[in-house]
């Protein structure tokens, strides 16, 4: 399928995507949409960036125009992606449309989710915890849900919400049509498919843990008494807007702080603040009122800001899948970004399993520390250090190049 006008969706939806200037699919939404449309269940992995929403919200308004009755709900591992999921799928209703909506996330005032669903909305958007709170309040009745989307469902199982996508699944009835996307496929995601999914679609766009060609990989070796240092020079080096990770969220504050005392536009986002805060944050953020962003891994999926430059991993994440989602931050739909990681010493284990992660046929690294190197000065480009080197040594990481994502 070259243009949407060829899936032979509904008027109203196809005049909604023409407005909202979708008029060629990416190659996850020209796989997962045609048989979406005949009601199958899909089973799709995807980076992020590649038009994912698309692949799955298109059906599903589809099914809410074409049949008067029934409801369909999303469900994703993160308030913000929920937010941001909600608000596309609004887009293409289209604002005239009669089907009302709800989102139901932590964080955000009870009473006015309890009208929301007075208001019987059709379509249903947000997180486990908070789904499972209606659900037992009784407030929340999926009887009539006969759609039913998992997003970033490996995420979603690394934070624990297994129990609570299970015990949702009890409240659903069984004769439904389920949609399964994930940016990786661990045993633990193929196992969840083969007891909830019937007969399912499998579609993929790219390996599933090869993270977007169009990223630059910049990994820096690098003493821990030298790593804040090394990221003011980095900072300095490069321009756009950046995301920085970190470990915790008392890592984040205590980051940002500094950052501001050297005089850059900072701000910080983390599970510990509300949600207006949080809001507020990712506003400014994507409006460019700050140019750097300081975030613990609540931010690494579900941030959709196109002009993402730049993603350091000052620290790196603890769990090796993480690394794909964090650096999907940048590179969105097609742009080009970098993705650089301060590695220590410390660090290399972490760092050998993100590599097995990235290229299971590499060879595996034997770091070790060495005299330090002096930096090449230059915007992100590659040293000729060794890979032994940790003080201030560079290394691009080198990968067979994938298929560009639309």
């Amino acid at each position: 399928m070259d243009h949407f006008n060829e899936f032979g969706l509904p008027e109203a939806l196809t005049h909604t995507l023409q407005h909202m200037q979708f008029n060629t699919p990416t190659p996850i939404q020209a796989q997962a949409i045609p048989h979406a449309l005949l009601g199958k269940d899909i089973l799709g992995s995807a980076q992020t960036g590649t038009g994912k929403t698309g692949a799955f919200g298109i059906p599903l308004i589809a099914a809410l125009l074409t049949n008067p009755r029934g409801s369909a709900l999303v469900m994703t591992p993160t308030r913000e992606l929920a937010t941001q999921v909600l608000s596309q799928l609004q887009a293409m209703l289209g604002k005239q449309s009669k089907i009302k909506t709800a989102l139901l996330i932590g964080g955000e005032s009870m009473p006015k989710q309890l009208q929301q669903l007075r208001n019987r909305p059709r379509l249903l958007v947000g997180t486990p915890g908070r789904i499972n709170d209606h659900l037992e309040r009784g407030s929340l009745m999926l009887h009539d849900t006969g759609f039913l989307v998992l997003d970033e469902t490996d995420r979603m199982l690394d934070m624990g919400f297994t129990v609570q996508i299970e015990r949702v699944m009890k409240f659903m009835p069984k004769t439904r049509q389920t949609m399964l996307f994930s940016a990786t496929l661990p045993n633990n995601i193929v196992k969840i498919s083969e007891k909830y999914l019937n007969n399912p679609v499998r579609v993929s766009v790219d390996a599933a843990s090869s993270p977007a060609a169009n990223i630059k990989h910049d990994v820096i070796r690098v003493a821990d008494t030298d790593k804040y240092q090394r990221l003011l020079t980095e900072l300095s080096e490069r321009t756009g807007s950046v995301i920085i990770f970190v470990k915790t969220k008392y890592g984040a504050e205590k980051m940002a702080v500094k950052l501001l005392k050297t005089g850059h536009s900072v701000d910080t986002i983390h599970g510990d603040l509300r949600q207006n805060k949080r809001d507020r944050v990712i506003a400014n953020f994507r409006n460019k009122k700050c140019r750097i962003l300081v975030a613990t891994d609540v931010a690494a999926r579900g941030l959709d800001i196109p002009h993402i430059e730049h993603v350091i991993n000052y620290d790196l994440p603890q769990c090796a899948e993480d690394y794909i989602h964090r650096i999907g931050r940048t590179a969105r739909a097609g742009a080009e970004g970098a993705a650089i990681c301060l590695v220590t010493p410390s660090d290399s284990s972490k760092w050998a399993a993100i590599s097995r992660l990235m290229d299971p046929n590499a060879p595996e690294e034997k770091p070790r520390a060495s005299k330090p190197k002096k930096h090449r000065t230059g915007n992100g480009g590659g040293g000729n250090s060794k890979q032994g080197e940790f003080k201030g040594s560079r290394k691009r990481f080198n990968r067979q190049p994938t298929k560009k994502a639309a």
